[in-house]
């Protein structure tokens, strides 16, 4: 384990903090470099390496790859879909070009292992509602939805092409109290509890009754790392895999904060967000990764909430 060297890129976002802090409770903390083109984020300070990496710019992560020895990297830096859709062809710019960069290095370098996020925003209206499954109907409506459906076959083409172990998961939307949301569709179920900290109030951005795949942070990460640990020869999906935890709506997960904070009251004021969520299926089909892998989440919406507000509050 100790001969691995990985490369978190965007390691200062979301994502990328818990699972930096993660892998480096797993593989030491001088065996995992974090790289953003921000400032360090503050729970990452002290941990571990910091590299400042532009992953659009890849001669400079050539260099970064070949100086720090790297064998693995992970590339979360994307633009995603609710900021995307204010800048699309900036987005598709930075969300395509950063893999490619990373993909050509991989090749070059024969590094041992590659990870890359999609995201159910690969989905569109087309696709089935409930349990959307591994393989159906994909016409995504978002630049981020189309940045991540081309980005899944540049995976799986460097993969049978190139022999680049690449591996990917197509999460749903992401929540946690360590750090701050993207710009993303799904964000109203971090805000709402924050709200509800703050304030004992919310508005949502989305309607009442908008169903949308969701998963507790640490689900996120161990999945990540599950696959990433995965062996080569049980993998049989080299797009990206559908992983599942929890669907909910804003009024359910409002009813779950009631009983921890009785008096919490929420109102509706839906924005251009609702049509791309409306566009994505309200529950996935996790079922090849169950196979796969052994995939299975740990938290459900009543353990989720609890734990977000016990932290939010802890936080004050």
């Amino acid at each position: 384990m100790s001969k691995q060297k990985i490369l978190v890129i965007g390691a200062s976002g979301q994502i990328g903090v818990e699972l930096t802090l993660a892998l480096r409770k797993i593989y030491g903390a001088n065996s995992v470099i974090a790289a953003d083109l921000r400032e360090e984020n503050p729970l990452l300070k002290d941990t571990g390496p910091y590299v400042s990496i532009d992953v659009m710019n890849k001669e400079m992560l050539h260099v970064q790859v070949i100086r720090q020895n790297v064998t693995q990297i992970y590339l979360l830096a994307a633009i995603l879909s609710a900021t995307g859709e204010k800048n699309p062809s900036l987005a598709w710019h930075l969300n395509m070009q950063g893999l490619l960069n990373v993909l050509d290095v991989a090749k070059e370098e024969k590094l041992h292992k590659v990870y890359w996020p999609s995201s159910i925003a690969v989905f569109g209206p087309t696709s089935p509602k409930k349990n959307c499954p591994q393989q159906t109907v994909i016409e995504p409506i978002t630049v981020y939805g189309i940045s991540k459906y081309a980005g899944e076959f540049w995976c799986n083409y460097y993969f049978h092409k190139y022999g680049v172990d690449v591996r990917s998961l197509r999460y749903p939307g992401l929540i946690s109290y360590k750090s701050s949301p993207g710009g993303g569709t799904t964000d109203y179920a971090i805000e709402i509890f924050h709200g509800a900290v703050a304030h004992n109030s919310y508005t949502s951005f989305l309607q009442k009754d908008t169903y949308l795949p969701m998963m507790y942070m640490p689900d996120a990460i161990r999945a990540t790392i599950e696959l990433m640990e995965a062996p080569a020869g049980n993998l049989s999906v080299r797009t990206s895999y559908n992983i599942a935890a929890i669907s909910f709506s804003p009024a359910e997960i409002a009813t779950e904060i009631k009983k921890h904070i009785p008096d919490f009251v929420i109102t509706y004021a839906p924005d251009y967000r609702q049509a791309i969520a409306d566009s994505w299926p309200q529950s996935i089909d996790d079922s090849v990764a169950h196979k796969d892998w052994n995939w299975k989440p740990e938290y459900d919406l009543t353990r989720m909430t609890t734990d977000m507000l016990e932290n939010i509050q802890k936080g004050k």
